[in-house]
């Protein structure tokens, strides 16, 4: 079990997609940084110094050691920007990827070697074109 496991995991796709893993929660990090601290102050300030994640409706009063129960609509509001503006960059790097790729097959195939069948069939004419 342990040996089919090994294999497994060290199959190419399985570590493709751990480092995809990886690098897809490092790269959100980075764009939920990008969107809390430089893309979202200027917005607030647009809007009449709004922090987004400050924004929230009270649905019950605190009372005595019972905390209020708030509904924080402006967190959700900071998750789908976040969520567009990932989704748009992983859009532009696969745009990308795929213009490289049709770049790559418009490049010029060498003509494949003929097969056997070819050769001999080829060798037949000759012969017959000779007598």
């Amino acid at each position: 079990m342990i040996k089919e496991f090994r294999d497994f995991a060290m199959r190419g796709n399985a570590v493709d997609m751990a480092v995809g893993i990886v690098i897809g929660a490092a790269f959100g990090k980075i764009v939920t940084s990008f969107v809390s601290d430089v893309l979202m102050p200027p917005i607030g300030v647009l809007v009449g110094g709004a922090d987004f994640t400050q924004l929230s409706v009270t649905l019950k009063q605190a009372s005595g050691d019972v905390a209020a129960v708030t509904l924080n609509y402006g967190s959700f509001i900071q998750a789908v920007i976040d969520f567009a503006i990932i989704a748009f960059a992983i859009f532009m790097v696969i745009k990308a990827m795929n213009s490289l790729k049709k770049k790559e097959e418009k490049a010029p195939a060498e003509p494949p070697e003929p097969s056997n069948e070819e050769v001999l069939l080829t060798e037949i004419r000759d012969l017959l074109k000779q007598k």
